[in-house]
C-alpha cells in the first residue's frame, strides 16, 4: 500500500488538538498577561509601573552610572537569549536535515519510531517556529533597550519639563522592550513544551497544561507578585 499524500493522514485528532491547544494557549496567555483584570494585575503590568517610576527618579539621580548599568545588564540578557535561540534554531535545522536521528531516539523510547519522515519534520517545524519567534522578540527587545539608552542620554540634568517628558518617553520604550522580552520568554516556554510532541500527542497535551500553569502562576500567584503589591507605607 502506497503512503498517503495527505500530510494530515499521519496525525490523529489528539495530535491536532494538542497543536491547536498549544498555539491558542500561547496567544491567550500573552493577551491575559498583558491585559489582566484591573483588580488582579500581572507581574508584567506591575513591573511596567516600576519602570515608569524608575525613569521619573532617573531625572534627579546624580550621577546616572547606576541607570546605565541597569540598561547594559538588560541588553546583555536579551543578547544572551537571542544567541541561545540561534543555537536552538541551528540544531533544529540540523535535525531537519537528518530526521533519522530523531527516529532513532523514538525507537529507543518505543514511541512511534516507525512513523514516516513527514511526521518528524512537522514536529520539528513546530519547535522551530517557537524558536524563531523567540529569536525575533529578543533581538527587537535588545534594539528597543538600545533606543531607551539613547533617549535616557538625551534627558537634561535639570528638572525641567522637557527632562520629565523625555524620561516618560524613555519609560514607555523601556516597557515595550520588556514586553518583547517577555514574549520571547513565553515562546521559549511553549517551545520547550512543544518538544513533548516528539513523544506523542498525550505528552504534548500534558506539557501544554504544565506550561500554562507555570506561566500563569508566576504572573498571578507568585511570591514576587506579592512583594510588588505589598504596601510601601511602612
Amino acid at each position: 500500500m502506497l503512503p498517503s499524500l495527505d500530510p494530515f493522514y499521519y496525525f490523529t485528532p489528539l495530535d491536532l488538538a494538542g497543536v491547536v491547544l498549544l498555539v491558542v494557549s500561547w496567544l491567550a496567555c500573552s493577551w491575559l498577561i498583558e491585559h489582566p483584570p484591573a483588580r488582579r494585575p500581572s507581574v508584567s503590568v506591575l513591573m511596567a509601573r516600576y519602570r515608569r517610576h524608575w525613569m521619573k527618579h532617573f531625572v534627579t539621580r546624580q550621577p546616572r552610572i547606576f541607570d546605565s548599568s541597569i540598561i547594559g545588564s538588560l541588553r546583555q540578557s536579551t543578547a544572551f537569549f537571542a544567541s541561545t535561540s540561534m543555537i536552538a534554531i541551528g540544531g533544529i535545522f540540523a535535525l531537519l536535515g537528518n530526521p533519522d536521528r530523531v527516529r532513532g531516539v523514538a525507537d529507543d523510547l518505543s514511541v512511534g519510531g516507525d512513523a514516516p519522515t513527514i511526521v518528524w519534520e512537522a514536529k520539528l517545524l513546530l519547535i522551530l517556529a517557537f524558536a524563531a519567534n523567540a529569536f525575533l522578540k529578543f533581538v527587537w527587545s535588545n534594539r528597543l533597550f538600545g533606543y531607551c539608552s539613547v533617549m535616557m542620554g538625551a534627558v537634561p540634568n535639570d528638572e525641567s519639563t522637557i527632562a520629565y517628558t523625555r524620561a516618560a518617553k524613555a519609560a514607555e520604550i523601556n516597557i515595550l522592550a520588556a514586553r518583547s522580552y517577555n514574549r520571547g520568554l513565553r515562546s521559549v516556554y511553549f517551545g520547550i513544551g512543544s518538544t513533548a510532541w516528539l513523544l506523542g500527542s498525550i505528552p504534548l497535551l500534558i506539557a501544554v497544561v504544565i506550561t500554562i500553569s507555570v506561566i500563569l502562576r508566576r504572573e498571578f500567584t507568585s511570591q514576587s507578585r506579592e512583594v510588588l503589591l505589598a504596601s510601601e507605607d511602612g
